[in-house]
């Protein structure tokens, strides 16, 4: 799964870096500690050549268009990637509204023979910038309108196993226009683990566990 992420790349670098248009109303950065119900970064596209793409807003926490209120059942940040395609909440989504979610890296925990939750941070090896694989889906009740999204998640690679049995799916940057719907259809393949040598993780301070926590402390490595 998918809890807990962090970004430090500027907006702007962010806009350059996908090739998207930037929206007025982008979350501030760098945030070393974001949470569910947070906004969050994402890059869509309308359908057609690269060069529509958008850098936007969004709640991190996916709405099914029949929930009447964003309390009305659970809070789906993550979608998994075996049952994407025909859960309710997410088949239309997957089809046609599918975004890119960037990050500095995220944080999964393991626990010690106490139960105590130990958080580690995971980022790429060559400290690159992330892709995540989204969903996303305005949620419209009334005068209440929102933007939604959930990251996609899939089975953990061998390293991150040794951790947690799922993580988000991580798209190199080749395959962001299929998964944007920009090259076609067939975007069902990309949702796999990354490569074993594609990330690196450490042991962080338990102040993480707080989604009130904050600063680049957060991500510093401690020891095991």
């Amino acid at each position: 799964m998918c809890g807990r992420f962090a970004v430090t790349l500027p907006s702007d670098a962010m806009a350059q870096l996908f090739a998207a248009r930037p929206a007025n109303d982008l979350p501030g950065v760098p945030n070393y500690n974001i949470c569910p119900t947070n906004t969050v970064h994402a890059i869509v596209s309308d359908e057609g050549p690269e060069g529509s793409r958008q850098l936007v807003a969004l709640r991190w926490g996916f709405l099914p268009h029949w929930y009447k209120s964003p309390t009305d059942g659970p809070l789906l940040i993550n979608a998994r990637s075996e049952t994407i395609a025909e859960k309710p909440a997410f088949r239309a989504a997957v089809r046609s509204r599918r975004c890119l979610i960037p990050a500095t890296g995220f944080f999964e925990w393991t626990k010690d023979p106490e139960g105590e939750r130990l958080p580690w941070y995971i980022r790429p090896k060559d400290n690159d910038v992330l892709a995540f694989a989204g969903v996303w889906q305005s949620w419209d009740k009334g005068d209440d309108s929102v933007k939604t999204c959930a990251i996609v998640t899939t089975q953990a690679n061998a390293p991150m196993s040794t951790i947690h049995h799922r993580m988000p799916v991580i798209l190199k940057q080749s395959d962001w226009p299929l998964w944007l719907g920009e090259a076609g259809h067939g975007a069902a393949p990309l949702m796999k683990p990354a490569p074993d040598d594609a990330l690196e993780f450490w042991r962080v301070d338990p102040a993480v566990n707080s989604n009130r926590a904050a600063g680049a402390d957060l991500i510093k490595p401690i020891p095991n």
